[in-house]
């Protein structure tokens, strides 16, 4: 049991750390792929001209 508990503890912090700055990053690259979006509509506007 104290082998099991000493497992939980010394994986449970990356694991955790690692699902915190995957969401992180999920959000950021949410906003970069409407920012590249908007900047490719902005660029096909100029290309009409």
């Amino acid at each position: 049991m104290d082998v099991l508990f000493q497992n939980i503890l010394e994986q449970g912090f990356p694991v955790v750390i690692s699902v915190y700055l995957l969401v992180r990053l999920e959000g950021k690259l949410d906003q970069l792929e409407s920012t590249l979006t908007d900047l490719k509509i902005e660029i096909s506007k100029l290309s009409i001209r």
